[in-house]
């Protein structure tokens, strides 16, 4: 058996609420556009990009890159890059793929950034696919299932004000969740007032856990921290610029609370001096940044050192969702994993039928494979 066909699937969904929150009165929507205090761009729609591997028995697998950005660029890299890569190959031969994509560029300097995204959908195609040759689920091939269900946050609490995130959350308590992750940077003051009152209102059992989106220098960093430490924080997570990990590790020895990095990062090689100069106490790699095999291995190596792994979860859609899954069931040193609630219901939108998550626990798809399929229909449909 070998693979015969690669294909890859740029996509574009509109939706009244953006990522993180409303979209500005002014935003082009055709454009990106910026959402201070953060730095990175934005779109007014989600946007992934699919990989579909087909063997010349006709079964097929599905991958997905985190491409919350030109998708297009993930394209144009599996299609002119990868794909004579993985065309006439064994699918059963993962390791060996994974290191054949990465040396293509590596020499050149591409150890991240779209190269990654794009070799790490094909890399989740590929298990896709080998557990459909095999029959099982990925979990398993994985070593096995360490849990059955699989703990959650609530992320971002999209909302302008402390009351209404409280409102928000609160809603959330209703439906059995109790664990929640800020999305912050706003300052000093506004983000502890912001946690204050998640705390006051959710009480002493609540998991409360800060995204600060590298807006901090180290001193506002251990400031907030401090804060944070008096309020039970769950973790702390990107309080500084990503490449600054010395600070980090200054931090990390500051402050009484997790520092939790990570979604920057695709490969073991770029997480190992995070753990060698203990500068994160939690890792949150991406599957669809650094595809499954990659993510196992990074939470092997951060075993070795006693750190956890809350696996980062944004706007990936179906596939993400259900390959980071597998993986959070599968290694023994899980934190807990991210639900971004507008996400996985337009993931499940493009579902054949779709994944759940209740009562603060994704349940654990079964079936051969990721367990889930696309609805090719859908997905083209929404391609035109």
């Amino acid at each position: 058996m070998s693979i015969s066909k690669v294909e890859v699937m740029p996509l574009r969904i509109k939706r009244d609420e953006a990522y993180l929150g409303s979209l500005p009165d002014s935003a082009d929507p055709g454009a990106y556009f910026l959402r201070p205090p953060y730095r990175a761009l934005y779109s007014a729609y989600f946007e992934t990009a699919f990989v579909k591997l087909t063997t010349d028995d006709g079964l097929i697998g599905w991958g997905e890159a985190l491409a919350p950005v030109a998708p297009e660029t993930v394209q144009v890299i599996v299609e002119q890059l990868l794909a004579p890569a993985l065309v006439g190959r064994d699918p059963l031969d993962g390791n060996v793929l994974w290191n054949v994509m990465y040396d293509l560029m590596r020499e050149r300097g591409y150890y991240g950034g779209f190269m990654l995204d794009a070799i790490s959908a094909c890399d989740t195609a590929l298990w896709d696919l080998r557990g459909k040759i095999l029959s099982q689920p990925v979990y398993q091939l994985l070593g096995g299932a360490y849990r059955n269900s699989v703990p959650c946050y609530v992320s971002g609490l999209p909302k302008p004000t402390a009351e209404e995130r409280v409102e928000l959350a609160l809603s959330f308590v209703d439906k059995g969740f109790n664990a929640f992750k800020l999305a912050a940077g706003h300052g000093l003051r506004a983000d502890s007032h912001s946690v204050k009152a998640l705390r006051d209102a959710l009480g002493d059992e609540a998991t409360l856990l800060l995204d600060a989106h590298w807006v901090y220098d180290l001193d506002d960093a251990v400031r907030l921290g401090k804060r944070l430490e008096e309020l039970d924080a769950g973790f702390f997570e990107a309080p500084i610029n990503p490449e600054d990990i010395e600070s980090h590790a200054q931090l990390a020895s500051a402050i009484a609370i997790p520092v939790a990095i990570g979604e920057t990062e695709r490969t073991r090689y770029q997480f190992r001096p995070w753990l060698m100069q203990k500068a994160a106490d939690i890792l949150q790699p991406d599957v669809g940044r650094a595809g499954i095999s990659e993510v196992v291995k990074i939470a092997s190596m951060a075993e070795a050192f006693n750190v956890k792994m809350a696996p980062h979860l944004s706007v990936g859609l179906g596939i993400c969702i259900a390959a980071t899954i597998h993986v959070a069931a599968a290694i023994p040193n899980l934190y807990m994993l991210e639900y971004q609630p507008p996400v996985f219901e337009v993931a499940n939108m493009l579902l054949s039928e779709p994944l759940t998550c209740v009562e603060g626990c994704y349940e654990l798809p079964r079936g051969a494979g990721l367990g889930v399929e696309l609805d090719e229909k859908r997905l083209r449909e929404l391609q035109a």
